[in-house]
């Protein structure tokens, strides 16, 4: 195990000091609009101590917690892939002269303080997506290159949290640079520091503190199991079977019935990759750019092919999503393309619960037996 320090709360402020010395934006957790995102923090008192989500299917609101902690709350609306893969950017541009110059990538040194476990194995997943096939995106690797992270392990979960059933999580076990414990105890407020990587232990070299104990490490260690045990929501075992065994269940139908096709579920998703590209010119057609930015498979000219869209009603672009999601990504990746955040769960407009949708086919499956149809749409 990497060397773990103790150090007092007030040390999260020289933590802070030493990544700016060093080159460092730092980023951490913002209260903004009474929901957190991510943005710049000049210090520790920037992030939302004592603060928690109040989330359930349908809401997320910031609200008092029972107890004065910097890192009680869990997950901003959105994770790294704003960082690593921008809503939109310009790829190239030209002007009369058409000589195309492809537009620089702009990835400074960003380190961000409060990453849970479950987004850095989004992170990973998403390397898996951009970096893991023939041809590499540069522009994410460079970006992805520039973060240094520092994770927070959670002491609670939020009520639409489940990545203790999807294995990535409440503990993070790699994929940072630093990772963080908050013990709060009658007599001090502490936070244990753990190097994870050899940025991490120069890092840690710098910071003033006291070895860590058997007590406190197990002390962090059972907190995080706490979290793990107050997880109500999970994933149904075996979904990636279910779901290829239902493409033609009646469920997604009854899904369809409140799913209003926003994107909402995707945007704030940590792994959904899908984009487009558009190119955009001037009035006198002197100058032109080409842009990358997000898209949905929600959209109805996400699927569109000359003729028309491929999945014009809502229950099949609901079936790919969760299907794709929960079993195909499987089948291309190697891996689930779902961390259990549950993000989706809080920022569906009307509620939906991508845990309870999984339920419902499951025992709609048991009780039918297992003849679903297995026909692509």
């Amino acid at each position: 195990m990497d060397r773990a320090i103790v150090i007092p709360i007030q040390g999260l402020d020289d933590l802070i000091g030493i990544l700016k010395t060093q080159g460092y934006q730092v980023w951490g957790a913002r209260e903004c609009d009474g929901a957190l995102g991510l943005g710049p923090i000049a210090t520790a008192s920037d992030l939302p101590r004592g603060r928690i989500e109040s989330a359930e299917a349908g809401t997320v609101r910031l609200v008092d917690g029972p107890r004065d902690a910097v890192f009680d709350h869990t997950l901003p609306m959105q994770g790294l892939k704003r960082i690593v893969y921008p809503a939109q950017e310009r790829l190239y541009s030209t002007g009369p002269d058409m000589a195309v110059e492809e537009e620089p990538v702009e990835a400074p040194p960003l380190a961000v303080i409060g990453i849970r476990s479950c987004d850095l194995a989004a992170l990973d997943t998403l390397a898996t997506v951009f970096e893991g096939g023939p041809f590499v995106d540069t522009r994410f690797s460079q970006r992805r290159e520039a973060l240094l992270l520092v994770a927070v392990n959670c002491m609670r979960p939020a009520a639409t949290c489940f990545c203790a059933s999807m294995d990535t999580g409440p503990r993070a076990d790699r994929g940072f640079d630093l990772a963080l414990d908050e013990l709060i105890e009658a007599d001090r407020h502490v936070i244990i520091v753990t190097a994870g990587s050899a940025r991490g232990r120069e890092i840690l070299d710098q910071l003033s503190g006291e070895p860590a104990n058997k007590a406190d490490l197990k002390a962090a260690r059972d907190g995080s199991r706490a979290c793990a045990e107050a997880q109500h929501r999970r994933m149904t075992d075996g979904v990636e079977g279910l779901l290829k065994r239902n493409y033609d269940h009646p469920h997604w139908a009854a899904v369809a019935e409140r799913c209003l096709s926003c994107a909402n579920c995707t945007m704030v998703c940590p792994t959904c990759f899908c984009g487009t590209v558009e190119d955009r010119s001037s009035l006198d057609g002197a100058e032109a750019e080409r842009w990358r930015r997000w898209d949905s498979c929600f959209t109805l000219d996400f699927s569109y092919l000359h003729g028309g869209s491929v999945r014009t009603e809502t229950a099949s672009r609901y079936r790919q999503w969760m299907t794709h999601k929960l079993a195909h990504w499987h089948d291309q990746f190697g891996t689930s393309g779902c961390v259990g955040c549950g993000r989706c769960i809080g920022w569906c407009p009307v509620g939906i619960d991508i845990t309870a949708e999984a339920a419902a086919l499951a025992a709609s499956d048991e009780s039918q037996g297992t003849s679903g149809t297995t026909a692509h749409d």
